[in-house]
């Protein structure tokens, strides 16, 4: 099944026949086998007919918006899920630019709120609508215009699984939040917003629900385990974390200059990704931060550092940047790194440095202020001159020393070559 449309009825009265009929015409353009689930509250059973199969769920009474979408998202069986309100009265045009460019993002809005979108509602409406999305962007850092649009299409490996719990309108928000924090790629396009009737009461319901659901939100959004964390703080808005980040890049990206190609291991979603020479790979664990990275434009390897998926001696340069430290001093991971590097090639290596009190001070005043951040998961406390002793053993020269804030290490290791910076 390529697409299941999802219609919420959100009135017993809505004319969902009104909005097949216009449905009809449009998806069948799209050469695509669909399904359609109408989501409906109440016991009220008119029948219906479109181009598609359909079937109606009906609904508690009491539902909510956010439990509506839950229960088709649980049924529908599509590659790809639409979902529409059936009181909607304007153009569907929109829906055969969403269908074509579905490629471009997993997540597809249909927006008033950037050029070429619109809304024809009463101007009071409008005006909360725009300052309640304002807020949204702003509150949530997200480079969305219209959050409390219910009409996107999703595809279907970007919902499954996810323990989506919003009961209201807030649903849409909530999805937003996860999808960006799962790595999914979010697009808007333009469309123009008609209604059969004002949705004041949509409006302000809209807004009660992002009061109560923004903390948690904001939690999530702002997670060490979002996909966009490490490429978001290079433009934190905490300075000492902008500060940092801006000096992590700056020092990496010098070290590796001119070495030839580079294998990032641990790449998480960093901008230094997007500073790879040609013919570089990245590789990460966490196929989240990796759906997130493709937007960097550099090949991506899902892997893990206790068993590098290369031949011994297959890259020039490595970087590995602030992941030992995550793992136990037990582990394999530095001699993997050794492994894989070749004779004559450059390490490039960052870790806290543990000996120095800067480092020690920081990680304190991180644990207090971000409970549950970085801090919490350095599970193995290196020094620079354990980490100098253990490489000079194995046949590597010291070239450089870099500190940010006299805390975070970052050495530059030759295998096999005595030369000196």
């Amino acid at each position: 099944m390529d697409l299941s449309i999802l219609i919420l009825t959100l009135r017993e009265t809505d004319p969902v026949d009104h909005l097949l009929t216009r449905l009809d015409s449009v998806t069948a353009r799209l050469n695509i086998q669909a399904e359609i689930i109408n989501l409906q509250p109440g016991s009220r059973s008119v029948p219906l007919t479109a181009r598609w199969p359909i079937r109606t769920l009906s609904l508690p009474p009491a539902s909510g918006y956010g439990d509506a979408l839950r229960a088709g998202f649980a049924v529908a069986t599509g590659d790809y899920l639409l979902t529409l309100e059936a009181d909607f009265d304007g153009p569907l045009d929109f829906l055969t630019q969403m269908w074509a460019r579905r490629q471009e993002a997993e997540v597809v809005i249909a927006s008033r709120y950037i050029p070429g979108g619109g809304s024809r509602q009463p101007p009071l409406e409008a005006l909360v609508s725009r300052g309640l999305n304002g807020l949204l962007r702003r509150g949530l850092s997200l480079p969305v215009r219209d959050f409390s649009s219910g009409f996107r299409l999703y595809h279907a490996a970007a919902l499954r699984g996810q323990p989506f719990q919003a009961h209201g309108f807030a649903i849409v928000q909530e999805i937003l939040v996860r999808a960006y924090a799962e790595g999914w790629q979010v697009l808007e396009i333009p469309f123009e917003y008609h209604s059969l009737r004002p949705h004041q009461s949509r409006t302000l319901g809209f807004g009660l629900d992002y009061l109560r659901t923004f903390w948690s939100l904001w939690a999530l959004r702002n997670s060490i385990q979002s996909a966009d964390y490490d490429d978001r703080a290079y433009n934190s808005p905490i300075p000492l974390q902008r500060y940092w980040q801006r000096q992590r890049f700056r020092h990496i990206t010098d070290l590796m200059a001119g070495q030839g190609p580079v294998l990032d291991v641990g790449c998480g979603s960093s901008r230094i990704i997007g500073a790879l020479p040609a013919g570089s790979l990245a590789l990460d664990i966490l196929i989240r931060k990796l759906r997130y990275a493709r937007r960097f434009g550099r090949p991506l390897v899902h892997g893990t550092g206790f068993q590098l998926p290369f031949a011994d001696e297959s890259f020039p340069c490595v970087v590995c940047s602030q992941v030992i430290e995550h793992v136990s001093m037990d582990s394999p991971i530095l001699a993997e790194l050794v492994r894989v590097l070749a004779p004559g090639g450059r390490l490039v290596l960052g870790t806290p440095d543990y000996a120095n009190w800067e480092w020690v001070v920081t990680e304190k005043l991180y644990g207090w202020f971000a409970p549950g951040g970085y801090a919490d998961e350095h599970i193995a406390h290196y020094t620079r001159q354990g980490l100098l002793d253990y490489f000079a053993a194995r046949g590597f020269t010291h070239e450089a020393t870099r500190y940010i804030l006299q805390g975070e290490l970052i050495l530059a290791l030759r295998k096999g070559i005595g030369n000196k910076e």
